[in-house]
């Protein structure tokens, strides 16, 4: 993966960006980018590492990942 990117999920936009071998997820909240979670990436199958590299936002795995971090979010209360 080489940079951010936008991800749009269910009408909210989340930052993902690279962190060592996985990635973080983040939202802008107020006009500050707030970091959500931090991903391993040895959690991630395939495809979503595939498409972290190739910066695929599409890809149905790598958006069931960040929707992991999202409802885990929701759960906590964030």
């Amino acid at each position: 993966m080489t940079d951010e990117m936008t991800i749009n999920l269910d009408g909210d936009d989340y930052v993902v960006s690279p962190e060592g071998e996985g990635f973080k997820v983040g939202r802008h909240v107020g006009g500050e980018l707030t970091w959500l979670e931090t991903v391993d990436g040895s959690l991630l199958d395939d495809s979503a590492r595939a498409a972290l590299a190739n910066g695929d936002t599409s890809d149905a795995s790598l958006m069931q990942a960040i929707r992991g971090v999202v409802q885990a979010e929701v759960e906590r209360g964030a």
